[in-house]
């Protein structure tokens, strides 16, 4: 069987023989496709070894030849982007085209990279003070440490490492060890546009190697994306350490439908929102609040269109594919039956399904449930799996007060074609990233991404001018050239004259 190794210094490390093993299997046919060596702690000390050696030479690099690596690598990701897709689909499941759009939407971040000349610029005063000038800098933190989800292999790492490498950071990539192997391909990738040995690697691993890269003083940051809890303490433990943090959590997000919306396109982004990569996104909805005097024909109209879905294997041109292992698969059945034990109405039952696909994968059909209410386990936990809820509310006052109730702040969405309480909703609603009419609202690059209240731990989001913030430190220097007639000794405090 194959091995997945670390990619340290510039090379597939040799896999070490302290190593614990974990088993890479194929969600559609639920077979073991390869396994990944876990790192120690030892192994997780040589990478930060070799990203702090790397850093000097690459912090020195000039914003020029930094520039031409990101284009070869955004580049060669064009190119190549169709075997990326294939590796993300076999290790996590998701339709081929839904592993197309996350590189494409990573890749916004390659492209936002490549102005890091502009993005750098500082400011500049002359004669701040007599013959006294300032100017402002920004440099680069060092060895940056990214630890990524399983549901994104490769967007997340590239929310982080594009803007990290450009700004002159050498980088760890600890990806999830269910889905590694994107990880490796994108190190490979590196390599072949010309960055340095060193600037970038991979270590496979789990808590051991987690805590390794929390609590190494040669590590200056550290982001993360996964559940709230594990975000909880990558940020405890990193700025215990004195690291700068960026710990993105979990997720509850809404839509909001207003009974004067389009119907037809709110039951379309449900459905879009609700099952696309089986649920398995943090800006996936999984609630609908809807306002009850329409909830009876939304209601309809997304069961209608999600009987329509073609449940199987990623390669076969289904609609939505597997969760990512057994274990996942039958948590998210059990809080299916949860719903239906605690008296939600079950409009569609995804525990029956005929998957179009050989072997026994992890498939669940969609799931529908209406008449939830805020206290079920399937409205108050983030379920990650195709299972959408309804939630009804009387008006559009307590749809806005059930959703800011809640104590995740990812993303929400409304739905309606009222100017004033589409701008109500912007203005009241305590999430960090709003859709009016668009389910799911993650920025382009040129923003930042991260939410409020528990899906964020840290105070700088994702990527955009924030990501540019994150990795790096400002710096402002004063200089005074003296002319050759200076002369004299002056006690008395700088007057700034």
């Amino acid at each position: 069987m194959q091995t997945l190794s670390h990619w340290i210094d510039g090379t597939n490390l040799e896999v070490p023989v302290d190593s614990r093993f974990a088993d890479i299997t194929n969600p559609a046919t639920g077979k073991v496709s390869s396994r990944v060596a876990l790192a120690s702690a030892a192994t997780t000390e040589e990478a930060i070894a070799s990203a702090h050696a790397a850093f000097p030479g690459w912090r020195d690099t000039s914003l020029t030849r930094r520039t031409q690596i990101l284009f070869n690598y955004r580049e060669l990701l064009n190119k190549r982007k169709g075997e990326l897709a294939a590796i993300i689909t076999a290790e996590h499941g998701k339709v081929l085209d839904d592993a197309m759009g996350e590189i494409s939407r990573g890749q916004e971040v390659v492209e936002y990279a490549c102005g890091i000349p502009h993005l750098l610029k500082g400011g500049y005063t002359e004669n701040a003070s007599t013959k006294v000038d300032v100017h402002s800098l920004r440099q680069p933190l060092g060895v940056s440490a990214i630890i990524s989800p399983f549901n994104f292999p490769a967007m997340v790492p590239m929310w982080f490492f594009p803007m990290a490498i450009a700004a002159g950071n050498s980088v760890i990539l600890k990806p999830s060890e269910k889905a590694p192997t994107a990880a490796q391909w994108m190190a490979e990738l590196w390599k072949e546009a010309g960055l340095p040995d060193g600037v970038f690697n991979v270590v496979h691993g789990d808590k051991e190697s987690v805590d390794t890269l929390l609590t190494d003083s040669r590590v200056s940051s550290i982001s993360f994306v996964g559940s709230t809890p594990i975000a909880q303490h990558v940020y405890a433990t990193g700025t215990a350490h004195g690291k700068r943090v960026q710990a993105l959590g979990g997720a509850k997000n809404h839509m909001l439908v207003l009974p004067d919306a389009d119907l037809d396109l709110a039951a379309d982004a449900a459905v879009n929102a609700g099952y696309g990569a089986a649920g398995e996104r943090c800006m996936a909805i999984s609630a609908i609040v809807a306002i009850d005097s329409i909830a009876d024909e939304l209601v309809a109209k997304i069961a209608e269109r999600t009987a329509t879905l073609r449940v199987g294997d990623g390669t076969r041109g289904c609609d939505m594919g597997p969760l990512v292992t057994a274990a996942h698969r039958d948590k998210v059945a059990g809080y299916i039956d949860a719903g239906e034990e605690a008296g939600a109405t079950m409009v569609l039952d995804g525990r029956h399904v005929d998957p179009d696909a050989e072997g026994e994968g992890f498939f669940l059909n969609p799931t529908l449930f209406d008449n939830v209410t805020t206290d079920m386990s399937i409205y108050t936990d983030e379920i990650f799996g195709p299972v959408l809820s309804v939630v009804r509310v009387d008006s559009f006052d307590e749809g806005i007060e059930t959703i800011n109730a809640n104590p995740f702040g990812n993303g929400t969405a409304i739905f309606t074609n009222d100017g004033g309480a589409a701008r109500r909703f912007e203005n009241e609603i305590q999430v960090g990233m709003v859709g009016i009419n668009v389910p799911i609202p993650v920025p382009m690059a040129y923003y930042s991404f991260g939410g409020w209240k528990n899906s964020l731990f840290g105070d700088t989001h994702a990527y955009g001018a924030e990501g540019v913030q994150f990795f790096t430190r400002g710096k402002v220097v004063t200089s005074r050239w003296l002319d050759p007639s200076h002369g004299g000794l002056n006690l008395g405090f700088p007057q700034n004259a």
